[in-house]
């Protein structure tokens, strides 16, 4: 599996644990940033990544920042991508089983590191579990190729 990451400068702490998290269990990634702590924009940041990850550059995407809106709508406007905001196990899981989600969207004033760093592990350990849900996938990527 290989990840595109970002943040803005509202997710910079959970970016480097997710990474951290990564590096332990052995995935490849990308970081596309970005480095400050000054006020950035989220879309500049989301929909590179968006985009590497529709274009099959990489497999998935992990998005960060303040509450992971933001990131999760520049992302959600990119054809082909299926961005998840998570703050919690269940979600994270469920939404890799039923939705085939394709990037993570988290948001750091919303959650800590620590429960940030569970959050990926359970996303990217989980598969898709297809059969009935594939049929739902499907018709949104139907209606992608309608608009």
């Amino acid at each position: 599996m290989k990840v595109a990451i970002a943040s803005d400068h509202g997710g910079l702490n959970i970016r480097e644990e997710i990474k951290s998290l990564m590096t332990e269990m052995g995935i490849e990634f990308e970081d596309f940033g970005c480095d400050c702590t000054t006020s950035v924009d989220y879309p500049d940041y989301a929909v590179p990544v968006a985009e590497k990850v529709a274009n099959g550059e990489f497999d998935r995407g992990i998005l960060i920042c303040g509450t992971g809106i933001g990131m999760s709508i520049a992302a959600n406007k990119v054809k082909g991508i299926r961005c998840a905001l998570v703050h919690d196990t269940f979600s994270a899981q469920a939404t890799r089983e039923h939705n085939n989600s394709n990037v993570l969207a988290m948001g750091e004033r919303v959650i800590g590191a620590g429960l940030a760093r569970e959050i990926a592990r359970v996303w990217l350990s989980t598969e898709f579990l297809a059969g009935r849900h594939e049929t739902r996938i499907n018709k949104i990527k139907d209606y992608e190729e309608q608009i």
